[in-house]
């Protein structure tokens, strides 16, 4: 009797420990979305304006016929963003995917291999359509099912692939097209998008939680059950798509991302330029660095310091008005000022990239959770077709004014209004 305890101390130490359970697999589908994002974005976004120069440079083709080209690249995305949901819905997230990934790659080929100006336009249909299928909207859809009270740190994460992949495929454009030629960067470029999506596409977006019996967050069954519960609490569904602008949570999230996205790509297209005289090119290109820098640092801070229970359009407002500053201060630069063109590329860059990730988060406290790809799918779409004229709308307020003063003060004032419009339909709180 007395040696009993220690028997059934030895037979417990004897026995095997049970298996830890491993890392939640939703932050694997954090990784392979922030690598889509990195192609994704060096090619369908910073792409274009890498392809205008090459075929200026080597073909002499007109600025204004390319930029056009690039201009139906994003308008032709957006209306195809607006049906990704049911794109998904029918066909499921991996197929899109790996669709996306080849025609993005095959649309960069078409835009080297065009042998007449005329051409690009069909290239652009093939590249917008690839940009639209794995770009904003898509990383959402692969990201949102994992995650509900960590959103917000697992999305700034995945999109934070959007300003890597400048950081490293607007040089290795350059490089590639250098040394091989635009037709065979374009080539090695495309197809090691399509193969990198197609494997990421088949190993992590095929799974779901519940096939996993996994729960967002990787909470405990009955503790994600009351989150979920708790979160509906207050939202409301979406009317159809033909009349959500009258609702005005979706009126008011679009409208005001969309004034602030034209404000920012706008004033990036001219921002090297506003750098050279004081700084020159090689300077203009380390400032260009450290304002992709702080758009991937501002992300972050959001991702980890956002509150659970925060009102996100308050965090929208405060973001634009980092950015009001940074435009505030290039303009205080008179162009000349080096700290001062310093300080508007630190305070502008940290709202960037935030700029993307916040009408998600907003959604999903706005929404109900079955409309929340379809909104954020709509404001995505209105969102590129307002930012696709943006380059030029800033480049005629540039040649009008005779220098870039104008269009740093609207790109203030934009933000300033975009501000205004995304706090109108602040969610009332007890």
């Amino acid at each position: 009797m007395g040696d009993a305890p220690n028997d059934q101390g030895r037979a417990g130490a004897l026995r095997p420990a049970a298996p830890r359970p491993g890392p939640f697999f939703g932050w694997r589908v954090v990784g392979a979305a922030f690598i889509v994002a990195v192609f994704a974005w060096g090619v369908g976004f910073y792409g274009p304006s890498v392809f205008l120069h090459a075929l200026h440079a080597e073909r002499g083709w007109p600025v204004w016929l390319i930029s056009a080209a690039i201009t139906c690249h994003f308008l032709l995305s957006a209306l195809i963003v607006a049906r990704l949901p049911a794109l998904h819905r029918r066909f499921g997230l991996v197929a899109v995917t790996r669709a996306g990934g080849i025609a993005a790659g095959l649309g960069a080929l078409a835009w080297a291999l065009a042998p007449v100006p005329w051409l690009l336009f069909p290239a652009a249909l093939i590249s917008g359509a690839g940009w639209a299928a794995t770009s904003t909207a898509a990383i959402n859809a692969m990201v949102a099912p994992w995650f509900e009270r960590r959103r917000p740190a697992a999305l700034s994460m995945a999109y934070n692939g959007a300003s890597i992949g400048g950081v490293v495929f607007s040089p290795l454009w350059a490089m590639l097209i250098a040394g091989l030629g635009f037709a065979a960067a374009a080539a090695i470029i495309g197809a090691a998008m399509a193969l990198c999506l197609w494997w990421l596409a088949g190993r992590y977006f095929q799974r779901t939680p519940e096939a996993l019996g996994l729960r967002p967050d990787g909470e405990e069954a009955g503790a994600a059950g009351a989150a979920a519960k708790d979160g509906e609490e207050g939202r409301r569904s979406l009317a159809a798509d033909n009349a959500a602008w009258r609702d005005r949570r979706f009126a008011t999230l679009s409208i005001g991302f969309a004034l602030g996205l034209f404000a920012q790509i706008g004033l990036i297209a001219h921002l090297f330029s506003l750098l050279v005289p004081a700084m020159g090119e090689a300077g203009a290109g380390a400032a260009m660095s450290l304002f992709t820098g702080c758009a991937v640092l501002g992300r972050l801070l959001l991702g980890a310091m956002l509150p659970a229970g925060a009102d996100r359009r308050i965090a929208a407002a405060l973001n634009f008005a980092v950015q009001i500053a940074g435009s505030l201060m290039l303009l205080a630069s008179g162009g000349t000022s080096v700290p001062l063109l310093l300080a508007g590329c630190v305070f502008f860059g940290l709202g960037v990239g935030n700029l993307v990730s916040l009408p998600p988060l907003i959604a999903q406290t706005e929404f109900a959770r079955a409309d929340v790809a379809r909104v954020v799918a709509l404001v995505t779409a209105v969102n590129q077709a307002a930012f696709a004229f943006a380059p030029a709308v800033f480049g005629a307020l540039r040649d009008l004014a005779g220098g870039n003063t104008t269009s740093m003060l609207a790109a203030a004032l934009v933000q300033v209004a975009a501000a205004a419009v995304v706090l109108a339909a602040r969610r009332t709180r007890a």
